[in-house]
């Protein structure tokens, strides 16, 4: 009786190892279950930037008012009759000074500097 439930046991886990293991098993199944979710996400995300880009070739060819906008941003263009300003904000702001701390050595106090420092937001303005 032993024999013959160690038999069954046997053939039990003979008939599992291709249903978890084999080719075409769950893990198999699972792991291309995965995949799959991976590329419909990336091909989501490439309709969504096909369609933008579609939309932006139809503007483009049915309609001046995006090439201008293009030629405005990107290359700097103007109209003939248009004068263009550029306002800098902050660029004539007054300059801070700000002093170096003496220290207590007699040859130090002789070579005491002064620094100048502009405000952060005159050297902001000024990078751009």
């Amino acid at each position: 009786m032993r024999a013959v439930t160690l038999i069954l046991i046997i053939l039990l886990l003979l008939l599992q190892y291709p249903l978890w293991l084999g080719k075409g098993g769950w893990l198999k199944v699972w792991d291309l279950h995965r995949q799959l979710e991976v590329q419909q996400q990336a091909n989501q995300q490439t309709q969504t930037r096909n369609a933008l880009l579609d939309a932006e070739v139809r503007d483009l060819k049915q309609g001046t008012a995006a090439i201008e906008e293009r030629a405005r941003s990107e290359l700097g263009m103007i109209k003939p009759d248009e004068v263009f300003f550029q306002i800098l904000e902050n660029a004539s702001a007054p300059v801070a000074e700000k002093r170096i701390p003496e220290e207590k050595s007699p040859e130090k106090k002789a070579s005491t500097q002064q620094a100048t420092i502009p405000p952060a937001s005159a050297v902001s303005a000024t990078s751009k």
